[in-house]
C-alpha cells in the first residue's frame, strides 16, 4: 500500500490539472489514518490548510476534532481529505469541473483505504458521493450504502461555526458514526 500511496502523493502534488494549482501554496493531499475503516471527505482546503499542507487544521478543523473526541475517536483512527486538494480563492466553492479534476485523486485515495464508512462533510462533498439532489439540513445522518460502502452526508464544521444551533444535530450524525464503527469493529472480533 505505501507504495501506491507514495506515488499517488506525488502526482497529486505535482498536478496542474485545474486552475487552482496557480494560486495555491501547498497541495493538501489529506491527513489521518490510511490504514483505517472511517473516512471524512470535505470540500476543499481553506486558508489554514494551504498553508500548513494538512487537512481541516483551521477553526473548522478544531470543531471536527472536538466531535472527534466527544465521541472518543481521533485523526490516528480515522483519514480526511477534500474534494480538491487545492485552496480554492477567498475559500468559495469548488467548481464543478475543479471537482472533475480532482476527483481521480480521491477515487484512489478510496481505492487504496478501501473504508467501510465515509462521512460526507457539507453539501459539496454529499451532493458528488452520495446525491446530487443531497439536502445537508434535512438528510444528515442517514446511512446510504453504496459498492459496500456505507456513507453519511452530515454539516461541515464550517457551516456550524456559522450556525452553531445546528451542533445538537451534527452531534446524533457523530454518535451514529461512533456506533457503526462499534459495529465494524465487533464484526472483526
Amino acid at each position: 500500500m505505501n507504495e501506491k500511496w507514495n506515488a499517488l502523493e506525488a502526482r497529486c502534488k505535482a498536478c496542474k490539472a485545474c486552475p487552482l494549482w496557480e494560486t495555491r501554496t501547498n497541495v493538501v493531499f489529506g491527513d489521518g489514518n490510511p490504514h483505517t475503516d472511517l473516512m471524512f471527505i470535505g470540500e476543499g482546503p481553506g486558508q489554514q490548510e494551504d498553508l500548513t499542507g494538512r487537512a481541516f487544521v483551521g477553526r473548522a478543523g478544531q470543531l471536527l476534532d472536538k466531535f472527534l473526541a466527544a465521541v472518543d475517536l481521533d485523526r490516528s483512527m480515522v483519514y480526511i481529505g477534500n474534494m480538491v486538494k487545492c485552496r480554492p480563492p477567498q475559500n468559495r466553492d469548488p467548481k464543478p469541473e475543479e471537482t472533475e479534476s480532482c476527483i481521480g485523486f480521491l477515487r484512489e485515495q478510496v481505492r487504496i483505504i478501501r473504508p467501510k464508512i465515509i462521512v460526507c462533510l457539507g453539501r459539496i462533498a454529499a451532493c458528488r458521493l452520495i446525491d446530487p439532489g443531497f439536502k445537508v439540513t434535512r438528510q444528515h445522518g442517514e446511512w446510504i450504502e453504496k459498492g459496500g460502502i456505507r456513507f453519511m452526508g452530515t454539516f461541515h464544521p464550517a457551516a456550524l461555526l456559522r450556525n452553531p444551533g445546528q451542533k445538537p444535530a451534527a452531534f446524533e450524525d457523530f454518535l451514529k458514526i461512533r456506533a457503526a464503527v462499534d459495529e465494524l469493529q465487533a464484526e472483526k472480533a
